[in-house]
């Protein structure tokens, strides 16, 4: 493929060839990823941890047979880490190398202004990109061949480097005071990402596409899951997929992944289960729970998510504070104003419905995932009793 010719001649293209990368994407996401390729702006996705962002980069690079470059961002990140720095080591061994020459410059200088006029008229070869060490944006830029330039995690580095990446962002160029202005000979795919944890500016949002990646659909998680081979029989997928929603709509502090779900899988196929259970699950759900006060929550609700009709005491059978009606399978007719009992299983299911969601995998915004659910509050005892059940299986 020329360099100049568009990868993908059509949004079909682009879902066929991310799919040959294993990367199952939907209409909407297809669409962004071609108009990146065609109108040649950067994109920026944004989304929860683990949905596929930084992920998206690496295939997008695999399809279209570019190298990867990525910026990994981080708190108190500076340009030189960013753009460029002078390997000034390098100067130094060239001017002691070169010491008997720059005598010779000045050896007949009237006085030390002249001579230090001589040596500075010397400033273009020690300030050269022979000096010049390449970070991951001038080398975007300077790549001889064409590059997909991923700046991962944009919201982790400071405000700072956002004022930095606008020059990069909106003319594709990078200018370095003491050599000029360097333009690229085919401009890069670049892919940002965000996790949300600040806001980004309007100036940098300004520049790029955009796109909201969110958990997906079950189906598609089902799908994805399938896709990896993790070896977990399919019935058994099947529900693991529905107790990994379920945990999502826990007030965590950080929500399973579609990775730790994959993950999640792959470990229960390695102990050979084939039927999931409360006991093993709650043995296993360090995969996907990485913090104590989640563990907590995730044990508590584990057998209601595994079994949604499962006898639980009369203490948690009463009141809006112990989570009726949001997909622990013991609401009542008061949480949603029907005449029946509804379970985990229906209030997701009916997350599902036509319309919700574009028809396949991410990019919808994260209100639509909420649907109106209220985080609850574990009551006091509630880890103790849920180890308690534990022991009953």
């Amino acid at each position: 493929m020329s360099a100049s010719t568009p990868p993908f001649g059509s949004v079909d293209e682009v879902l066929t060839a991310l799919a040959e990368q294993g990367y199952l994407a939907d209409t909407r996401m297809a669409t962004t990823v071609f108009l990146l390729t065609r109108l040649e702006k950067p994109l920026l996705l944004e989304g929860p941890a683990g949905v596929g962002k930084t992920e998206l980069a690496k295939v997008l690079a695999a399809a279209t047979g570019r190298r990867l470059l990525r910026l990994q961002c981080y708190e108190g990140q500076d340009d030189t880490k960013a753009l460029y720095e002078w390997d000034y080591g390098k100067q130094l061994l060239y001017t002691q190398l070169l010491r008997d020459k720059i005598g010779q410059i000045v050896e007949d200088a009237a006085d030390i202004a002249e001579a230090v006029d001589r040596i500075g008229a010397q400033d273009s070869a020690f300030f050269s990109e022979r000096f010049l060490a390449r970070r991951p944006l001038l080398e975007a830029v300077c790549s001889p061949e064409p590059v997909v330039l991923l700046v991962d995690e944009i919201d982790r580095a400071d405000e700072a480097l956002e004022a930095v990446l606008l020059e990069m962002l909106g003319e594709f160029q990078v200018s370095i005071p003491e050599i000029g202005t360097f333009t690229p000979q085919q401009r890069p795919y670049v892919v940002l990402t965000s996790n949300n944890t600040r806001d980004l500016a309007a100036a940098l949002k300004r520049r790029c596409l955009h796109l909201f990646l969110d958990y997906p659909l079950a189906q598609r998680e089902l799908d994805i899951v399938r896709g990896k081979d993790t070896g977990l029989a399919d019935a058994a997928a099947r529900q693991l997929v529905e107790v990994v929603r379920g945990l999502r709509e826990l007030d965590m502090r950080k929500a399973p992944s579609i990775s730790e779900t994959i993950d999640w899988a792959r470990t229960l196929a390695v102990l050979g289960v084939r039927e999931l259970s409360a006991p093993v699950l709650a043995d296993t759900v360090s995969v996907v729970v990485k913090y104590d006060k989640d563990l907590a929550k995730a044990l508590d609700a584990l057998p209601r998510l595994v079994d949604p009709n499962a006898e639980v005491p009369d203490s948690l059978s009463n009141g809006h504070e112990q989570g009726h009606g949001h997909g622990h399978g013991h609401g009542h007719s008061h949480s949603h104003g029907h005449g029946h009992d509804t379970d985990g299983r229906e209030v997701r299911a009916a997350k599902d419905q036509p319309g919700r969601f574009d028809d396949g995998y991410y990019g919808s915004p994260s209100a639509g995932r909420s649907g109106g659910f209220t985080p609850r509050t574990p009551g006091a005892g509630q880890g103790g009793r849920s180890f308690a059940r534990r022991r009953a299986f």
